[in-house]
């Protein structure tokens, strides 16, 4: 196959540029969602370990149910439902429309939702993987609930978690590429906009399958380092 990979650089009909603005609006998809992630996992483990029941039935059921659904599917309901939602409140407040959700919070919110179900049960077997002991000693101690999770129980449960969060941020990424069903202009949109106008759909999905493969690497390089940063001091694990 003979391919002019001109259309790869930056040139005046090179596709460079917009493939790499195109690559930047992946990672802060992603990094907007993979926080939003942090937050609610959290929130959601800490109801599963220390709520009661009520709180903990609604924790298990948002797992379940973010976790049965299809990405696409939780995608779809936030962009076009969100904007129906939108158009309803708008109006009930005398507001005059159109109204509209951008493709970019909608596929954000919709993304950090799935991985906050996901983030949760990391979370929650990081928090059950501490030493026992080290609990009750915090206990004996006389240690209050804020100081013994800020000592004891975040330090712990985040050098245990960070390889599943690493999981999670990865799956994070891979799911942006559903994000282009909203009109946005990610690399899964963009390289699909360029196959279809230069008529080499292989080439272009090639190049967009080694943009997110270069993102992905860079990744993983940066929570194996943070996962090294976090057991620093700790004897290594024997085999």
């Amino acid at each position: 196959m003979d391919y002019d990979w001109e259309l790869l650089g930056f040139g005046p009909d090179g596709w460079g540029p917009v493939l790499l603005r195109a690559a930047g609006v992946t990672v802060a998809v992603s990094v907007t969602a993979f926080l939003l992630g942090v937050v609610l996992g959290t929130l959601c483990a800490w109801a599963k370990i220390g709520g009661n029941r009520p709180v903990r039935a609604a924790a298990e059921a948002y797992t379940v149910i973010l976790r049965g659904i299809p990405d696409l599917l939780v995608i779809y309901l936030f962009y076009f439902g969100g904007r129906q939602v939108v158009a309803w409140a708008g109006g009930m407040l005398g507001l005059q429309g159109p109204f509209d959700i951008s493709g970019f919070a909608a596929g954000a919110i919709a993304i950090g939702l799935i991985s906050g179900a996901g983030q949760a049960e990391v979370f929650r077997g990081a928090y059950h993987a501490i030493p026992v002991g080290s609990l009750e000693a915090a206990r004996v101690v006389g240690m209050r609930r804020f100081l013994m999770f800020r000592r004891i129980i975040a330090p712990q449960a985040l050098s245990t978690a960070i390889p599943g969060l690493g999981n999670q941020w990865q799956s994070v990424i891979k799911e942006s590429a559903l994000v282009s069903v909203t009109g946005l202009v990610e690399t899964m949109r963009q390289v699909t906009v360029a196959a279809g106008s230069t008529e080499m759909p292989f080439f272009f999905f090639a190049a967009g399958a080694v943009i997110y493969l270069i993102i992905t690497s860079i990744s993983g390089l940066v929570f194996k380092g943070a996962e090294l940063w976090s057991q620093r001091g700790q004897a290594p694990a024997r085999l």
